[in-house]
């Protein structure tokens, strides 16, 4: 089943529903068999851009993909709830479960009730959401933070602010239910402290873009802080015209990246900066509405000294993932500038549970009766 163009989300100036269109249809046209999303063709797949991908061909049209997409993950859970965080060919290539790929199916199945309202499929998949979830907080440790994966006794910014959107799906569909589960809202309260009061005690991951913009895409962090927190490094990663690095240290700017830090201005409503980086982005198109992972911009005569190439395309891939991202950004903008559907706010969390009272907290910060409201 594919929708109509009528229903497809568009940008004014930037995209039409024809163009958002092709590149949902370039992310089946790399769909494997079994429904499983890799990141191009003959790559892995991970849950986490899997899922992203699935949200995103759901809104382009392609329903019945992306249905595909969700009916495959049940069958790579494990009985602790957890995925693997590596698939090749259907197979587990990397065993470690990763909490934040394990997490993400509850933002999808919650992006999917927002879309279609079938609440006979949010309720097929309770059961492996409910697991997935009951497994990541179980990784919790004391100061709030959620370990990488059993294994790793560090946890990662990025992947923990999307825990925390995560969490928020996952209590909203539990509320859609009727099934309540107050460890996840304890867990999130204790896990959003962390990522607002104590990003310190992170993994440094400090020279990758996401770990600079995920705590205010993922909703920890809103309001005035957000606005403080993005523009610190925004001239670090920022590159006009071009997007923005996805690692400070190399000339190499992603379309991924770009499109979801203009999500997280969105989050915000700063939508001039959000609209001029997904313009900015489009630099990265194919025809065919594939995208190209990133571009290695700058002067040919230091490609000449240093031995590596400027303004190529690398990898020379074009990435699913990427695409499912260039989506998600135009259905969240579309709502103020064009056309969008009714997940257009899975971003910004304006159908999430509220946001997590701040209880029992271990890391020597005093409890709070709630957290500030926040936009």
């Amino acid at each position: 089943m594919t929708h109509p163009l009528a229903q497809i989300p568009y940008v004014d100036g930037i995209l039409t529903a024809e163009q958002v269109a092709a590149t949902a249809a370039s992310i089946v046209a790399m769909q494997e068999p079994c429904g499983a999303v890799p990141w191009t063709v003959g790559e892995h797949v991970d849950m986490w851009n899997h899922v992203e991908a699935a949200m995103a061909m759901l809104v382009g049209g392609q329903v019945d993909a992306a249905e595909r997409a969700y009916a495959w993950m049940p069958s790579m859970q494990r009985e602790d709830g957890s995925f693997p965080m590596k698939i090749v060919n259907g197979e587990p290539e990397d065993e470690r479960g990763d909490v934040n790929m394990s997490a993400y199916l509850a933002v999808g199945i919650w992006h999917h009730w927002l879309v279609r309202r079938d609440t006979a499929f949010v309720q097929r998949f309770w059961p492996t959401v409910r697991a997935a979830l009951d497994w990541v907080v179980s990784q919790q440790v004391a100061w709030g933070g959620i370990n990488w994966t059993p294994t790793e006794d560090f946890c990662l910014l990025t992947g923990n602010s999307s825990i925390y959107h995560s969490l928020r799906a996952g209590v909203a569909l539990a509320d859609l239910l009727d099934d309540p589960q107050p460890e996840w809202e304890l867990a999130g309260g204790r896990l959003g402290h962390a990522v607002r009061e104590h990003r310190d005690l992170f993994e440094d991951k400090a020279t990758y873009s996401m770990d600079w913009y995920y705590p205010v895409l993922g909703g920890a962090v809103r309001g005035r802080d957000a606005f403080e927190l993005l523009e610190t490094r925004w001239d670090d990663f920022v590159v006009p015209g071009l997007g923005i690095h996805c690692v400070d240290t190399n000339p190499w700017v992603t379309g991924a990246e770009t499109c979801e830090l203009a999500m997280a201005l969105d989050t915000l409503g700063d939508h001039r900066r959000a609209l001029a980086l997904v313009e900015d982005v489009q630099h990265l198109r194919e025809d065919d509405g594939r995208y190209w992972t990133g571009w290695v911009y700058g002067d040919p005569a230091e490609a000449a000294r240093s031995g590596e190439p400027r303004n190529v395309h690398w990898p020379v891939e074009h990435t699913t993932y990427t695409a499912a991202a260039v989506i998600l950004a135009v259905d969240a903008l579309g709502e103020v500038a064009g056309h969008s559907t009714a997940g257009s706010g899975i971003m910004r969390g304006t159908s999430l549970a509220p946001h997590f009272t701040e209880l029992a907290l271990e890391c020597g910060c005093p409890s709070a009766d709630a957290v500030p409201s926040r936009p």
